[in-house]
């Protein structure tokens, strides 16, 4: 009889409910960019490059993109500088179109001239035209961008 006494107690105090006890729950990240640790970053770094199968060099260029997105293949270092140069400048240039119709100053109309290039603006109301001439074949070619309108 102590025994089934004592085989009582035992489940009884089994059983019967116990303290909890806990601390509270903090998440860090992983990635070092996101505030984890900075010696993640090189563990990361090779995963992802061990993972990464495709880059920029294995792109090609649909048929139907069309000269807009001819490829820089087989082209010299002075053939891709001279053609980055050449776009840094067309953006310069366009900046000053900008700044022109809507800088601290803006002009109703105005002309750029670049070269062998002429950028003509006209501003209206509702938009505004613009017209890029080539003075050399006489290639005319006509933009009219909408403007916003605040009431």
């Amino acid at each position: 009889m102590a025994g089934r006494i004592t085989l009582a107690l035992g489940m009884a105090l089994l059983m019967a409910p116990l303290g909890a006890s806990g601390q509270d729950l903090v998440y860090q990240p992983v990635n070092p960019s996101f505030g984890g640790s900075p010696l993640n970053s090189g563990h990361l770094l090779s995963i992802a490059n061990a993972q990464r199968n495709a880059t920029a060099w294995d792109y090609e260029v649909p048929a139907s993109a069309g000269s807009l997105s001819s490829s820089t293949a087989g082209l010299s270092q002075a053939e891709l500088f001279a053609r980055q140069l050449q776009s840094r400048l067309l953006s310069s240039l366009s900046s000053e179109v900008v700044e022109a119709i809507f800088g601290d100053d803006p002009q109703q109309s105005g002309t750029v001239i670049f070269g062998t290039t002429e950028i003509s603006f006209d501003r209206s109301v509702d938009s505004i035209d613009l017209t890029l001439t080539d003075t050399v074949d006489g290639t005319v070619t006509e933009i009219s961008v909408p403007q916003l309108v605040v009431n």
